[in-house]
């Protein structure tokens, strides 16, 4: 509760400061606009405020007392206002600037005018531009949120291996990531995201992690779903940074160390093959590739992951890695495991918002993760980021689907 209370406490603070200093810009101009136009521009920014009080207020203080699903709505609404108030605070910071600027060249050149105090108005074009800033996450954040959490892609890729095993080829993999259940609230659409994957017939299936948030009971309301998800080869996945439990407050260790024990059996309930810092062979024809799977290892997150250990005694000429934080790719395989062919990973989300469009892709996520999302090649090793199966957080997406990927071996 006190961690709970500090960071609400800096959140106001911050927050607060960031609310006046839009509000002071808009009010600088705003008086001077017709009495429709004021008060609708007064509307918004109120009603986004009050919005994010309250919802901060559910999120932080009584969000113990509502499913996941709800807070992720909250939270919602909170980053809303935020990106809305940051669009109109960054066009006034510019226009400050521009002001102080022009202060300071006048006082050199002893206007004065300006030696007299008088005041050096706020551009209007300025304040218009802010306002049409700020429409942009006003509209596009809700928007998101109605149609952006199951609005699956598949997504195809074709890897070459030359030394690919002739039983092996068009292999047909799918994989999927980060379904975070416990954010789910339209158990319908994540079924037909299902039966979109089940349509492709794939010959084998991974999960790269992410099953829960924190709970293993997140999972109870969809065993039947994901149990419906088969392959010929099998269904082989591992465990996520969210999946130890890290993020929620436990009563002892040994509450949380069991929920982790549940989580483990979940997967063998749904008939998924859990590697845990070990490998397996695919088998066909009498010729294998290697499967290794590592616990969660990544840059700033849980490192427990042994791929020493996981990788000691392969015996196969082509080798998939599944380990769901892509740092781990450039932080140890590619130093240390040049053979390890493909690697799956997850993680990102992609930040479930940004820009893709005719092979041109960006996204806030790329301020932290050099390899955020698609495919990444260097040398003969490949790496896949998935997009995530579903969503954390802010309970939509903008431009960054959810994803179901299909790669063929060739």
């Amino acid at each position: 509760m006190v961690r709970v209370i500090i960071v609400l406490f800096i959140v106001v603070v911050i927050g607060g400061a960031l609310e006046l200093y839009t509000y002071r810009g808009l009010k600088s101009k705003w008086n001077n606009y017709s009495k429709i136009y004021r008060n609708t521009l007064k509307s918004f920014f109120f009603s986004f405020l009050i919005l994010s009080a309250i919802s901060m207020l559910v999120f932080f203080i009584f969000g113990g007392s509502f499913p996941k699903w709800i807070r992720n709505f909250f939270f919602g609404f909170v980053m809303i206002n935020l990106f809305v108030k940051i669009a109109l605070g960054s066009v006034f910071f510019v226009d400050d600037l521009r002001r102080i600027f022009i202060r300071i060249r006048s006082r050199f050149r002893k206007t004065n005018k300006i030696l007299a105090g008088e005041k050096i108005s706020r551009s209007d074009f300025l304040v218009r531009s802010a306002v049409v800033a700020a429409a942009i996450p006003a509209i596009s954040f809700p928007l998101g949120m109605v149609i952006g959490p199951y609005n699956y892609k598949i997504r195809r890729e074709k890897i070459s291996f030359s030394k690919l095993p002739a039983a092996f080829r068009n292999l047909k993999i799918i994989q999927i990531s980060d379904i975070h259940a416990g954010s789910f609230y339209d158990k319908e659409a994540v079924e037909n995201g299902i039966n979109m994957l089940l349509s492709e017939k794939p010959d084998v299936v991974f999960f790269t992690g992410d099953l829960v948030n924190d709970s293993a009971d997140e999972m109870d309301k969809y065993m039947d779903i994901f149990s419906k998800v088969k392959a010929p080869m099998g269904v082989f996945s591992i465990l996520g940074n969210h999946d130890y439990g890290d993020y929620r407050q436990w009563t002892s260790p040994e509450e949380k160390e069991k929920n982790l024990d549940r989580l483990k059996e979940i997967h063998a309930e749904l008939g998924w093959r859990l590697l845990l810092d070990e490998h397996i062979y695919l088998e066909k024809n009498q010729e294998k590739i290697a499967v290794i799977g590592v616990e969660n290892w990544g840059a700033g997150f849980h490192q427990i992951g042994d791929l020493k250990k996981a990788y000691e005694g392969v015996d196969a000429l082509v080798k998939i890695l599944l380990s769901h934080d892509p740092t781990h790719w450039d932080e140890q395989v590619r130093k240390d495991f040049q053979d390890i062919d493909l690697t799956l990973s997850g993680h990102t989300h992609g930040a479930q918002m940004g820009i893709e469009t005719h092979g041109f892709k960006w996204s806030p996520i790329t301020l932290r993760y050099e390899k955020w999302a698609g495919l990444y090649q260097e040398g003969n090793q490949f790496l896949y980021v998935n997009r995530g199966y579903g969503f954390l957080g802010y309970p939509g997406r903008i431009g960054i689907w959810p994803e179901i990927t299909v790669i063929e071996l060739t």
